[in-house]
Formats: structure tokens, C-alpha cells, sequence
């Protein structure tokens, strides 16, 4: 969910209760575009971070103290003066717009007290940190912005403060069913668009949340809506803006598959409980989200150089290989010369030197032929080339055929080490794919002196305290997992068909009673993970293959983590895997 106006008033609710009343102690710039405000209270001592980076403006209370600069910037300078020491007297934002203004009680040089007011913008790459005095002067900003930079509003000392207005939208904290009805049947946009581009601080996610809510078809115009089902719409509508005015929060994270997916401060109905995980804080919940996307795209970056490796070879290799099949399908003809060179050595005796073609019988379809000879060349020669085309097609055609399968192999195993690299989460996973790939003479070895060894397990779960899982996350692992983790009557699980995860379960009971020894819980819980650690992660259902690990087979010469079985039972399991009681040890 975008941090929108919804967001911005549950937010302005929590600083208000915890930071109204209590004294600016400390400002610090940690960053060019962060600000640190100590402010202690009744309640205790918090650290206010405000980030004004135009890629991702945030605002949350934290624990963590950043280290300031030796010097502290101009602006920073600017803060201290006319802010610290101050009162915090109130936290507001202008209806639902993405502003937090706090104003702060402070003495002025003479002891005489007067009102600033530290204006936050969270407005993309417009975003910024604006003090202004009692009378909406401004006295500096984080990002001075001049009229050569904006037309619609100089952002400058000594210029008067406003919210500008780029875009006419109207409140939705105000709004009748009477405006919303006559909006909706204006509009010619899907029901979600209308509703987010007509009113301010209301995101796309809000909004097709509030549709779903109404059970209202997206496909259809808004203007195409029935009177009935617009009411229903502005019913789902008016809720939400009533729980924004009751302050009626419940802030959660959306996780799918483990990973997270989308927060929002109010209960998302769409996603089902097991889903969401709730939170006390919605400080709490922006620094849980946005740490966890920091380290996505973390990996994704330290990843980037590997990945265009990995791309470059793959496309190399399937370049190759539609280049070998087409060899093999011009060898597949050689029979046609083999026959030729019989009916010659045939029919010489008919046909005389120095023609363009001959007309023979085939005896082996009772069909007349005709052959196309070199004229230059006796019909014996004749015969002997296409002997030799036919020899030479033969041998490229043996030699295709190893290539392509040493191809193909390369093939999959590069795209298995693709899925794995998506799936990587730590920086241990990257190292040890790594030194798989240099290992396999892909990519050069790296001498890093304080890597030399790289420890990295497999993911290990636990279920009902009685069923070890065990999850490879790379080929190594895979046959760490599969040939000495598992014993021969432990469960097998791979998703079918593309490269993913060998998962094993181990229970704990020694001597199982039954060939199905687990609950049926567990064999679901296994196969989810086979899906999720797979290629196929992303989809709503997987096919997922399971048997006893006695049944697979390393096959020869097969790459570190391949594997062959036969004869094995199949599920089509949802990955999803919070539906499952699991927990994680590592």
C-alpha cells in the first residue's frame, strides 16, 4: 500500500498520543535528506525519523540512533535554533491530504514564547521538510526550491507557505452519497480509478479494497453502475472514512508465501487472517515492511551481477541449441542420400556419364525418383559422394546428438541456478551459489581472504514439534538434503516438472507404524514448500511430486542436486504457506 492519506492520519493519531506534550531534546541530520528529532515525554523518550528522499518519503517512530556528521548541515543548524527545546503541542494533518504539520511551542531570543510549525510533505519526488513560523512563513527547508524549478510554488525563506493544489480532488472526509453518486455516474473509469483520482489521500490498493468490499466488478464503467450497486459502493466508502474519523485503526502486514506482499492500517477483508499479521505500532508496522523490501531490493543489487551472467550464458546456450536442432533435422535426410548412392551403384549400368539428373526405380517404395547428379563426375563418383554425405551427416548427426543432450543439461542447470538466485535471502545464499558457479568454470573464483568457506544450511522447519522439514536452497544443498539428511524412508518432495527445492521430512518417531506415517497436514505442508522454493512460486496451485528418498536416484554423471524416480505419487497443492502451522528454526 502506498503511503497515502489513510496512512498519514493513523500515523499523525500515534505521534499525537505519543509525542504531544513532550520536549524537542535532540535534532540531528544523519543523511542529506533525514532528519532525527529526541523527544522526550510523560511517556518516556522516542526518536522521530523523517526521510524526505524523493524515491521513498517516510515518517516512524524507531529505537535506532544514527550517527550524525561531525559538522551538521545548514539546515540541520536552522532546526536546532528555533526547535529545540521546543513543546510539542500538536500533530495534525489538513484533512486527508499527505502533509504532517507539528507545531512546536519554542522561546524565542528575547523569552518570548512562539509557535513554529515543521511541515512534512510526503509527495514522492516533491517530497520535503518545511519550518515555518505562526503566520505560514517560511524560515527554511530541507530542499529550496525556486520559481526556475516550480511554477506552481517557490519553496524559498521568507515565502508564504502552502499546500499546493496540482490536481482538484475533492475530500473524503466530507463527501455525500449525493457527490459521490453524481461523480460516479460522470465517470468513465473503472469504479477503483474514479474513487482514487477523485478524492486526495485515498491509494489504488484503498480504493479496489473498497470495491471489493462492495462486490463491485472493476470491468464496468463507473458510470455504468446501477443505482444500487453505487450505493453499495459508497457503503464500503463511507466505512472506511468513518473508521479514518473514530480512529479506528488496526495496522497489518500482508505476507504471501512468507514474503511481504502489502501493509495498511485498517483490516483488509480481501485477505484471509492467516495472511496478516497485526501490529500494536503502525511505526512498527512501516519499519518491519519497508526493512524487509530494503533487503529485497538489497539482494536484488548484490544479485545483478550474477543475474546478467546467468542471462548471457542461458541466451548463448539456447542460440545453440535451436542452431543444433535444425543441424539434426538437415542430418535426419542422410537416409535419402544413402538410397541415392544404391540406386546408382544400381542403375549404373543404365545411365551414362556427364548428365544433369537421373530417373531411376526405388525398389524400396516401387516409386520413380529422380536423382540429381554432378555432371562433371561419373556416375560410380556420383555414387561415392552421396556415400560420403551420407557418412559425413551420419557422424554429425551422432555428434549433434551428444552435444544437444550436454546442452540441454547445461540448460537446466543454469535455469535451476536462475530459481535459486530469485529465491535467495541472505548474502550466505549468494556466496555459496556463488562458488557453485565458479566451481563449474562459469564465472571466475573469488579470493576474498575473509570468505574462504561459506557456512550456509538448509532451511529447517518444524511442525507439531514431532516433523523435521528440510528445504535446499541450491543445488549443493539439494543433494546435501536428498543423500546425506535423508534416510530411505523419509519423504521426497520436488514440484513437478521445473527446477526447485529438494524438501525432506524427517519424523521423529523411529519406527513408523504405517507406509503413511505422517498426517495428511504435514504431506501438504511439505509439498507447499516444494512450490514455494520453486520456480513455480509465484502461481496460485503447483503440481508437487512426492515418494520415499529410497526411490531417488542420482543419475550418472548428473549434476550436483539431479535427480531421477519413477513410479511417484503427484498432489496439486496452493502456495500458500500461512495456512500451516510451521516454525522456523533457521
Amino acid at each position: 500500500m502506498a503511503f497515502d492519506g489513510i496512512t498519514i492520519a493513523c500515523m499523525v493519531h500515534e505521534l499525537s498520543e505519543k509525542l504531544v506534550g513532550g520536549r524537542i531534546t535532540k535534532i540531528s541530520q544523519p543523511e542529506k535528506e533525514e532528519v532525527l528529532l529526541t523527544i522526550k515525554s510523560l511517556a518516556g523518550q522516542h526518536r522521530l525519523f523523517i526521510s524526505a528522499s524523493a524515491s521513498l518519503p517516510l515518517i516512524y517512530l524507531t529505537e535506532e540512533n544514527k550517527p550524525a556528521p561531525m559538522t551538521a548541515p545548514n539546515f540541520c543548524m536552522v532546526l536546532r535554533k528555533y526547535l529545540q527545546g521546543g513543546r510539542v503541542v500538536e500533530i495534525s494533518q489538513p484533512g486527508l491530504e499527505r502533509v504532517i504539520q507539528i507545531k512546536v511551542e519554542h522561546l524565542d531570543e528575547m523569552g518570548d514564547t512562539c509557535i513554529r510549525v515543521l511541515c512534512f510533505e510526503l509527495m514522492g519526488k516533491y517530497s520535503n521538510l518545511i519550518l515555518c513560523d505562526d503566520k505560514s512563513i517560511i524560515l527554511d527547508s530541507l530542499k529550496h526550491v525556486s520559481a526556475v524549478m516550480s511554477s506552481v510554488r517557490e519553496v524559498l525563506p521568507q515565502r508564504e507557505y502552502f499546500i499546493p493544489v496540482t490536481v482538484e480532488k475533492k475530500d473524503a472526509l466530507t463527501t455525500t452519497y449525493e457527490e459521490f453518486a453524481h461523480l460516479a455516474k460522470e465517470s468513465r473509469q473503472a469504479p477503483f480509478k474514479m474513487i482514487y483520482q477523485s478524492y486526495t489521500g485515498i491509494s489504488p490498493f484503498m480504493a479496489r479494497e473498497m470495491c471489493n468490499n462492495a462486490d463491485v466488478d472493476d470491468r464496468i464503467m463507473a458510470g455504468d453502475l446501477e443505482d444500487a450497486v453505487i450505493q453499495r459502493l459508497y457503503t464500503a466508502f463511507d466505512q472506511v472514512m468513518n473508521k479514518v474519523k473514530t480512529k479506528d485503526y488496526a495496522p497489518c502486514m500482508i505476507m504471501e508465501n512468507g514474503k511481504v506482499k502489502e501493509f495498511a492500517v485498517m483490516d483488509i477483508p480481501s485477505y484471509p487472517s492467516e495472511q496478516k499479521q497485526a501490529f500494536d505500532s503502525v511505526s512498527k508496522l512501516l519499519f518491519d515492511f519497508y526493512a524487509s523490501k530494503n533487503k529485497e531490493d538489497i539482494m536484488r543489487q548484490k544479485s545483478l551481477n550474477l543475474r546478467k551472467t546467468l542471462q548471457t550464458i542461458l541466451e548463448r546456450d539456447y542460440k545453440k541449441l535451436d542452431l543444433q536442432k535444425k543441424q539434426l533435422e538437415d542430418a535426419g535426410e542422410r537416409e535419402k542420400y544413402k538410397i541415392y548412392g544404391e540406386l546408382l551403384n544400381a542403375y549404373g549400368y543404365q545411365l551414362q556419364d556427364g548428365v544433369k539428373e537421373a530417373k531411376v526405380l526405388n525398389y524400396y517404395t516401387n516409386e520413380e525418383v529422380t536423382i540429381p547428379l554432378d555432371e562433371t563426375l561419373s556416375i560410380k563418383e556420383n555414387a561415392v559422394r552421396f556415400f560420403d554425405k551420407y557418412g559425413k551427416m551420419k557422424r554429425t548427426e551422432e555428434a549433434l546428438a551428444v552435444q544437444t543432450k550436454e546442452n540441454e543439461a547445461e540448460i537446466a542447470y543454469l535455469e535451476s541456478v536462475q530459481t535459486f538466485l530469485n529465491l535467495a535471502s541472505t548474502k550466505a545464499d549468494l556466496q555459496q551459489i556463488q562458488a557453485e558457479l565458479s566451481e563449474r568454470g562459469f564465472i571466475k573464483k573469488s579470493y576474498d581472504k575473509k570468505n574462504k568457506k561459506v557456512v550456509n544450511k538448509p532451511l529447517h522447519y518444524v511442525m507439531y514439534d514431532e516433523y523435521d522439514i528440510y528445504v535446499g536452497k541450491n543445488n549443493l544443498q539439494n543433494e546435501e538434503v536428498t543423500f546425506k539428511m535423508a534416510n530411505g524412508n523419509d519423504w521426497w518432495f520436488h514440484a513437478k516438472g521445473v527446477p526447485g527445492s529438494h524438501v525432506i521430512v524427517k519424523s521423529r518417531n523411529a519406527n513408523p507404524a504405517t507406509e503413511w506415517d505422517m498426517p495428511d497436514e504435514v504431506f501438504e505442508a511439505a509439498a507447499c514448500l516444494a512450490a514455494v522454493y520453486s520456480k513455480n512460486s509465484g502461481q496460485e496451485k503447483t503440481e508437487v511430486d512426492y515418494i520415499r528418498k529410497k526411490h531417488v536416484k542420482r543419475p550418472g554423471g548428473g549434476e550436483a542436486g539431479f535427480v531421477v524416480y519413477y513410479t511417484n505419487f503427484s498432489m496439486m497443492i496452493e502456495t500458500n504457506l500461512q495456512r500451516f502451522a510451521l516454525t522456523q528454526i533457521n
